[in-house]
């Protein structure tokens, strides 16, 4: 049996697809369907596979693009990024030009108006030594800068100079331990030696315990230093005590540091100037002019309207003009004129119409 299946395996095997066939044939038959079933059944087998495929491709493709897409928004966000810092430092750039504008324009305007002859300046540099308040300006000996030149701002004075090169200064400043010059307070007139103290206040000494500054005065320069022209303002006071032996003790801020430093004025020539008058007595007051007074008569009234001011006499003698004027009488010619009439009489009553008639009834 073995050796005939062996012999007749080709023929066993186009016998059973045929007889496969006939069936599927019948099967298709029966079904009335226009469809292979061997087409059915490989779309059946591969389907599952292409959705597979598929979906491996759409998810890939999928990630590719929003990986392109993350790049190019990541490249964007650095070229912004890029673009906001610069706007950043162009804004900054502006705004430190405009300030510097400022102060220059504020300078040029204070030069001006001061009689001391004065060049503008730039701090450059600062000094190294310890506990030293020295600073360098762009200004030399030649541009006339010597030493013993005072150095202000229009705010208050700043420093002197110490040392001139030809095309740089040094200044110490109001702060320095080694400085001195003299004030005097703008209120009660007290003269006083103001001295550095290492930090942002100094303090005005050689002022008597008897005599009397008070918080929130004023300081301005003497001239008594031969440095500071007088009239400069100096500082505010910011502590005004009596001290332990004879002498009070009185600290100020300079008000020439407030505002950080950065251009100055350099007084070439100075030009002493008067000790401006306290800050109640500068302030500007409006005052409306005074109301005019009220008419008492007609004259007066015609007097105010016409902005003449008169007394009581002047009031007596353009009545007696206006009685002779009324009356006809020329003064000095002879005769009184009757002064009990009133040179103004009231207007006429205004005439009343005369009543109409009634209407005549004609004759019959």
């Amino acid at each position: 049996m073995e050796m005939l299946l062996n012999r007749y395996r080709n023929i066993t095997v186009l016998v059973l697809v045929l007889v496969a066939q006939l069936f599927l044939l019948a099967y298709q038959v029966k079904s009335q369907k226009d469809i292979r079933l061997i087409r059915v059944w490989a779309v059946t087998g591969v389907i599952p596979l292409a959705k597979v495929v598929d979906a491996v491709r759409a998810n890939t493709v999928g990630l590719l693009d929003y990986y392109a897409d993350l790049l190019k928004a990541h490249g964007e966000n650095k070229r912004m990024s890029f673009e906001i810092g610069k706007l950043k430092l162009e804004n900054q750039f502006l705004r430190t030009e405009l300030a510097t504008a400022e102060r220059a324009q504020a300078l040029a305007i204070f030069q001006r108006r001061n009689p001391s002859r004065m060049v503008a300046a730039r701090i450059i540099g600062t000094g190294t030594g310890g506990g030293a308040k020295v600073v360098y300006v762009d200004r030399g000996s030649n541009d006339g800068v010597g030493k013993g030149n005072a150095v202000i701002t229009p705010e208050g004075i700043v420093g002197k100079i110490t040392a001139a090169y030809p095309r740089a200064a040094q200044v110490i400043l109001i702060t320095d331990p080694s400085f001195a010059a003299g004030v005097i307070s703008q209120k009660h007139r007290v003269h006083g030696t103001l001295k550095g103290q290492g930090h942002s206040t100094c303090q005005v000494d050689y002022i008597q315990n008897e005599e009397q500054v008070e918080v929130g005065e004023w300081f301005f320069t003497s001239g008594d230093d031969r440095v500071f022209p007088k009239g400069l303002p100096v500082g505010q006071i910011k502590i005004a005590r009596s001290g332990k032996l004879f002498f009070r003790e009185v600290f100020l801020v300079p008000s020439g540091l407030q505002r950080g430093l950065e251009d100055v004025l350099i007084v070439l020539e100075g030009a002493h100037q008067d000790i401006p008058a306290t800050t109640e007595m500068q302030q500007s007051l409006h005052l409306l002019p005074p109301p005019p007074p009220e008419p008492k008569s007609t004259i007066e009234a015609d007097r105010v309207i016409r902005g003449v001011l008169s007394t009581d006499a002047d009031h007596l003698l353009e009545k007696y003009r206006r009685i002779g004027a009324a009356q006809g009488h020329a003064y000095g010619a002879g005769g009184v004129p009757n002064f009990n009439v009133n040179p103004d009489p009231p207007p006429a009553a205004a005439e009343k119409p005369p009543a109409e008639k009634p209407a005549e009834k004609p004759e019959p």
